[in-house]
C-alpha cells in the first residue's frame, strides 16, 4: 500500500451486554447481514478512505469471518487487529497497529453505528485539513434534565451550546497516536475527549439523525425501520458495454489487467485492453455518464498507450462521486486463443483492486463463437460487459 492519506478504524471488541441475548451486537443479522458488515462497507465504499482496520476481541475471529464473508477480499481491508479490555484501550491498540502505514489521518467508529452516511465521513474527513480533529455530532434540541437519586429532577439544564457526539470521529495520526498513549490508565468517554486532554483543536461537524448507536435490544426494531428506508432510497442501475479490438504482430495481449503471452498483441489507442474497455462503458452507462471515448477521446495523443486501470479508475471515481456503490460485474471475453481460464482469478483479482471491491462481486468468464466471425477467424478479441451500480435516488439526474 502506498503511504495512506486516511485509514478508518472499525471498534468492534465490545460484548454489548445491553442488548440482550444474541451474542455481541456488531455479529446480529439486520436485514440478512451481521450489523459489521453495513459498517465496514459504508467506510470500504467510499473514496476519501485508503483502508479500514477493524478491532475485534480475541475470542472473535471465526465469527468475525463468518459475518464479514462477502467483504474479506476487498482490497481495502486489512487484517483485523485484537483489542484492548477496554473500548479506550482497543481504539490505542487500533491506532498503534497503523503505525508501519503512518497515515496522514486516521478516523474512529463504532461498529455498532451501520448507518453512516457518506457525506457524514466526507464531512469528517474535510473539517481535518483545518483542524486537530473533528467529530460528527448532533446539536441538541430536547430539554435536558438533571436527576438525582430516585429520578426526581434537580435542575434543567441549559441545552445553548450542547450536542450530541457522534461516530466517526478524526484525528491526525500522530497526535491522535500520542494523546492516546497519554491517556492510559484515564477514563475518557470518546476519542474526542482524549483528543480534549491532549489540547487538541476538534471541530463539530454535522451528522446524521440515522446515525444511531444500536445499544438496547430494542433499538435493533428500529435499524430495521431505517434499513428498509435505506434500501427503499436506493435505485439499482445495469449498464453495458461492448468492445473490440483486431489483432495485429506481438507476443502479449492484455486483457482485464492481465498480460498473456500470445502470438499476437491487441491493436489500439491505449493498451487495447478490450476487458476493461466494456466494463468502463457498462459502468458509465449504468451511471448516465457517457462513454470512454467521451472522457479519453482516441484523437488526443495523451491516452497514445495508456494503461486502461486509467480509464476504470475514472468511471469507480465517478460512481463515487454521485455517492454510489458498484454492486456487481461481469465481463465475457470472447476469442478462439489466448485461453482465458488459467487467468482468470488473476483478472478478478486486478479489476478488484481497481475498482475498490471484494472480487466476489466481480465475474469473468470466456466464450468463442464456435470458429465464425472475425473472432473466429482469430483476427481479434471482443469483449461484453455489464455492471450493476446502486445510487441513491437523491444522486440521479433528472
Amino acid at each position: 500500500m502506498e503511504k495512506p492519506d486516511t485509514i478508518a478504524i472499525i471498534v468492534a471488541a465490545g460484548r454489548g451486554a445491553r442488548a440482550g441475548a444474541g451474542g455481541p451486537k456488531q455479529y446480529r443479522t439486520l436485514g440478512q447481514r451481521a450489523v459489521i458488515a453495513w459498517t465496514a462497507e459504508a467506510f470500504l465504499n467510499h473514496r476519501d478512505i485508503d483502508a479500514v482496520r477493524i478491532i475485534i476481541h480475541r475470542d472473535d475471529h471465526d465469527v468475525y469471518e463468518e459475518a464479514m464473508a462477502g467483504l474479506l477480499a476487498h482490497p481495502k481491508l486489512m487484517p483485523p487487529v485484537d483489542g484492548g479490555a477496554q473500548r479506550q484501550d482497543s481504539v490505542r491498540i487500533g491506532i498503534e497497529s497503523l503505525e508501519a502505514n503512518a497515515p496522514a489521518h486516521v478516523l474512529i467508529h463504532d461498529a455498532a453505528r451501520p448507518f453512516i452516511d457518506a457525506p457524514t465521513i466526507t464531512r469528517v474527513i474535510a473539517a481535518l485539513q483545518t483542524h486537530d480533529g473533528a467529530i460528527a455530532a448532533l446539536p441538541m434540541h430536547d430539554t435536558i434534565k438533571r436527576a438525582s437519586a430516585g429520578a426526581l429532577i434537580d435542575a434543567t439544564v441549559p441545552r445553548d451550546g450542547l450536542w450530541r457526539a457522534q461516530t466517526p470521529q478524526g484525528f491526525g495520526y500522530d497526535k491522535i497516536l500520542s494523546a492516546h498513549r497519554a491517556a492510559q490508565g484515564e477514563v475518557l468517554t470518546d476519542d474526542a475527549a482524549v483528543a480534549e486532554a491532549a489540547q487538541m483543536r476538534v471541530a463539530l461537524v454535522a451528522g446524521s439523525p440515522d446515525n444511531m448507536k444500536i445499544t438496547q435490544a430494542e433499538d435493533f426494531g428500529m435499524a430495521e425501520i431505517l434499513l428498509r428506508r435505506k434500501v427503499d432510497e436506493m435505485e439499482y442501475r445495469t449498464g453495458h458495454g461492448f468492445d473490440v479490438h483486431a489483432f495485429e504482430d506481438g507476443d502479449a495481449v492484455i486483457l482485464c489487467g492481465v498480460e498473456i503471452p500470445h502470438d499476437k498483441k491487441l491493436k489500439g489507442h491505449s493498451d487495447a485492453d478490450a476487458g476493461m474497455h466494456a466494463l468502463t462503458d457498462a459502468i458509465l452507462g449504468a451511471i448516465g455518464e457517457g462513454d470512454i471515448g467521451d472522457h479519453f477521446p482516441p484523437s488526443d495523443p495523451q491516452w497514445k498507450g495508456v494503461a486502461s486501470n486509467v480509464f476504470l479508475a475514472k468511471a469507480r471515481d465517478l460512481v463515487a462521486a454521485h455517492t454510489g456503490r458498484i454492486s456487481h460485474c461481469d465481463v465475457t471475453l470472447i476469442c478462439e486463443a489466448p485461453k482465458i481460464g488459467p487467468h482468470r482469478e488473476k483478472m478478478r483479482a486486478a479489476l478488484g483492486e481497481i475498482l475498490k471491491i471484494e472480487t466476489a462481486r466481480i465475474s469473468v468468464k470466456a466464450t468463442t463463437t464456435e470458429q465464425l466471425g472475425f473472432t473466429g477467424r482469430r483476427e481479434g478479441i471482443a469483449a461484453m460487459a455489464t455492471a450493476t451500480v446502486a445510487l441513491p435516488q437523491s444522486e440521479i439526474k433528472q
